[in-house]
Formats: structure tokens, C-alpha cells, sequence
């Protein structure tokens, strides 16, 4: 008989692995159980980004979500938290590649004209997608201050609710 209540969380099937690959590098890795097609959408969708994007324990709102998904198309997320001031935190960019269902990638360019370049892959692995998150930074103190900052902590928890929307959107294209 198990041990654990009812109402006790269990482990999560799919893991998110974050690992430092150098001084500039940052590499997040995890499966999703859906196919890449919906696991792309759900990255280039306004409608869905926004669904899951922000981690819901950091207490922050999503204010606008602009996304232009295309080679030389743009984002721009505003948020704003609770214990912050009147303005809102922007992220932005460009992207500069768009290859449906398998790659994404995007500058960052809130911090300057040299911030980090994300580049995201999603390789098809049967019914289920390896994503794997590749962000570059300008140097190793960039790298070290988004680290101590705590915005790559939250990244576990953002893709659990990217999880929660594949499932969800995994249902709906069974249905039809």
C-alpha cells in the first residue's frame, strides 16, 4: 500500500534539466508529451504563450504580449509585480529565425544592444518533443547576474504549465 495521501503531490514524469554548459552558456532541456507541432504553436501564439509563460509563484502579471513570429519580427512581454513601482518590466527582441515545427530563435535585447540569444529546438521523439533552450550570453557576468537575480529560476515551473496547455491542446486535436 502507498504511504502517501491522496492529496500529496507525486513526482512530475517529465524532469527540466537546467545546466551551465560554459561561462556564457545556459542550456535547458526537458520533454513534453505532445508533438512538436503543438509544443511549437504553444511557443508562437500570442493566445497560448501567455497561458503559460510567466511562473505563477512569482506573483507577476502579464500586462501585454506582442509577438510577431517571424524572421525580423518582434516581441515585447510587459509585466508588472505586485511590490513594484508604476512601470511595467519589458522584454523584447527580434526574432532572426523561424523554422515551424523545429527551431526558434530570438535576441534579447532589454539589456542593450548585447543581450543573450535564445535559440530553441524541438526535436520530434514519437508522439512526445525534446525541447531544448539554448540562451547565450554576452559574457560570463551577464550569464552570472541573470543567475543571481533569480530569472532563470523559474524556469522549471514555467514549463509545467506549458505542460498543463500541451495536454490540454493534445485533448482538443484528439477530439476533432
Amino acid at each position: 500500500m502507498d504511504a502517501r495521501s491522496e492529496n500529496e503531490p507525486t513526482a512530475t514524469k517529465n524532469r527540466t534539466t537546467v545546466e551551465r554548459k560554459s561561462d556564457r552558456e545556459l542550456v535547458v532541456t526537458r520533454t513534453f508529451d505532445g508533438p512538436a507541432r503543438i509544443v511549437f504553436e504553444a511557443w508562437t501564439r500570442p493566445e497560448l504563450f501567455r497561458r503559460w509563460w510567466v511562473p505563477k509563484s512569482f506573483g507577476l502579471t502579464l500586462l501585454s504580449c506582442d509577438m510577431d513570429v517571424r524572421v525580423g519580427g518582434r516581441y515585447r512581454l510587459a509585466f508588472r509585480h505586485p511590490a513594484g513601482g508604476p512601470e511595467p518590466m519589458e522584454f523584447f527582441g527580434t526574432y532572426r529565425e523561424v523554422t515551424p515545427p523545429s527551431r526558434l530563435v530570438w535576441t534579447n535585447e532589454e539589456g542593450g544592444e548585447s543581450g543573450q540569444v535564445t535559440t530553441v529546438t524541438f526535436e520530434k521523439r514519437g508522439g512526445k518533443t525534446l525541447l531544448v533552450m539554448h540562451d547565450l550570453y554576452p559574457s560570463k557576468e551577464a550569464l552570472d547576474d541573470a543567475i543571481a537575480s533569480g530569472s532563470t529560476g523559474g524556469i522549471g515551473e514555467t514549463f509545467e504549465q506549458l505542460d498543463e496547455i500541451i495536454v490540454t491542446l493534445g485533448a482538443s486535436v484528439e477530439r476533432s
